[in-house]
């Protein structure tokens, strides 16, 4: 994500949230990275779906979230995990 996309996205954020409010994180990852980010999406109430080959799985998370920018940095830990997409 360049700084044009951060920062349209934190702005979308900020007006979309009052925080403190629930954010839904969804992450799609090889199923070989899943408990790497289980590890890192501690706290979470964490659903689970694989993929129908059963070599992928989708992660959502959902948290109480305090503002805008614990948002961004669940984001920019989650980006540490190779290969995951985040929707």
């Amino acid at each position: 994500m360049d700084d044009q996309q951060f920062k349209k996205f934190r702005d979308l954020l900020d007006q979309s949230y009052q925080w403190p409010d629930y954010y839904e994180f969804k992450f799609i990852l090889k199923v070989d990275e899943r408990l790497e980010a289980l590890n890192k999406l501690q706290g979470f109430t964490i659903t689970e779906t694989p993929s129908k080959k059963g070599n992928y799985i989708s992660i959502n998370a959902r948290k109480l979230m305090k503002s805008t920018q614990e948002v961004l940095d669940v984001y920019q830990v989650m980006s540490t995990i190779k290969g995951i997409m985040s929707l």
